[in-house]
């Protein structure tokens, strides 16, 4: 009993855990000492893998929070608008004089667009390859690259993926690109570019050949002449928001005769961009339906765009959530990972203990110390 005392005062309280306040005996999280703890090449697997896990989650969580979600919603337009601006790039296969550049709307107005607009001489071969390709480079939306862009020294543009992109580079004033030089080339094509202001009603825009549409006295082209093979770079409605794609945007259309027809129907559909923060830009988006086709002499051959004005309104929403409830997220996805990982690695030691033992006992029976013999039958002397 003196040995057994001895020993038991002998024994190190510590290892049993620190003595503390009355607070202490609530702990919830009950720690080891080092020396009692045991690390293993499975737990640090299982480790490495978790941390994996978690980091991969979390990468996800934060991108998803960094995007947002955006919500599409379609109302009845309520506000009252008298003009729309039409933006314009195209380049035909035809020289700057021999062209007319006109708008007929609804309300009976025309206007003589040719005087509004640019008209550059160019070469075709500047803009397509033999395969009527743009040759030209693009930048990240597809657009021309002529050497001094409106988003000359931006890498990312807009990009339709991220509403709050498109607002803020859209309050920004944009510029038309240059026209490449001619380089001593003699020019057989005609670049148009700019914008018009519009009424806000339903309208016909066309180019056509000088004397074929309109009666003008003592002007008539020659019918040889005629090439309205063309390049829209650009068709928008609204503000000028080059980099937002619209569905004509590099388009290349070639005529197979000299009297030939391209006709394009466009629905116009308003358009508003919002982001959480309570900026927002108003545009339009279109749909758009082609026709092209070859046509008699009684017909006037050229480039018709028709266009509608929708009476609906499309809001697109960008939505974020808290950066407060972005970290409860990524919180309760790495607890997550943590929690699977622990009970994951208690699940693999047990079916590996499990395993252990079942392969020492089909290994045969073993012989204990209080057991000699066959079978552990003992030697009475």
């Amino acid at each position: 009993m003196n040995g057994y005392n001895d020993e038991k005062r002998q024994l190190d309280d510590d290892a049993f855990g620190a003595k503390g306040s009355i607070v202490s005996a609530f702990d919830a999280f009950p720690k080891s000492k080092p020396q009692y703890v045991t690390r293993t090449t499975a737990g640090g697997k299982w480790t490495v893998f978790v941390t994996l896990i978690a980091f991969i989650l979390f990468w996800s969580e934060a991108s998803r929070w960094w995007r947002g979600s955006e919500s599409h919603t379609f109302a009845v337009e309520k506000g009252v608008s008298h003009s729309l601006d039409i933006n314009l790039d195209i380049v035909v296969k035809m020289k700057c004089q021999d062209i007319h550049i006109n708008v007929q709307d609804a309300a009976g107005d025309r206007i003589l667009a040719a005087s509004k607009l640019h008209r550059d001489p160019t070469v075709w071969q500047h803009w397509v390859d033999n395969k009527g390709i743009h040759k030209l480079g693009r930048d990240a939306q597809g657009k021309v690259v002529t050497g001094e862009d409106y988003l000359q020294g931006h890498d990312e543009g807009f990009g339709e993926e991220h509403v709050h992109d498109i607002v803020a580079l859209g309050r920004k004033r944009a510029k038309w690109a240059r026209t490449p030089r001619l380089w001593g080339a003699t020019p057989d094509s005609c670049r148009v570019f700019g914008s018009l202001e519009l009424n806000k009603v339903q309208g016909d825009f066309h180019i056509t050949a000088k004397g074929h549409g309109y009666m003008e006295f003592g002007q008539h082209l020659d019918h040889s002449a005629f090439n309205f093979s063309h390049i829209i770079s650009e068709l928008s409605y609204g503000p000028f928001l080059p980099s937002l794609v619209n569905p004509l945007d590099q388009t290349v259309n070639l005529a197979t005769a000299n009297f030939h027809k391209f006709q394009y129907f466009i629905s116009v559909v308003p358009t508003v961009y919002s982001v959480s923060g309570g900026q927002s830009i108003v545009t339009n988006q279109y749909a758009v339906t082609e026709q092209s086709q070859e046509v008699t002499e009684r017909i006037i051959p050229g480039i018709f765009v028709k266009y509608d004005i929708e009476p609906i309104l499309l809001n697109i929403v960008e939505e974020r959530d808290s950066f407060l409830l972005f970290l409860i997220k990524v919180v309760n996805v790495i607890s997550g990972a943590l929690v699977a990982g622990h009970w994951g690695y208690r699940i693999s030691d047990w079916c590996q203990d499990v395993w252990g033992k079942r392969r020492r006992r089909a290994g045969g029976p073993s012989e204990g110390m209080l057991g000699g013999g066959k079978g552990g039958e003992g030697h009475d002397e």
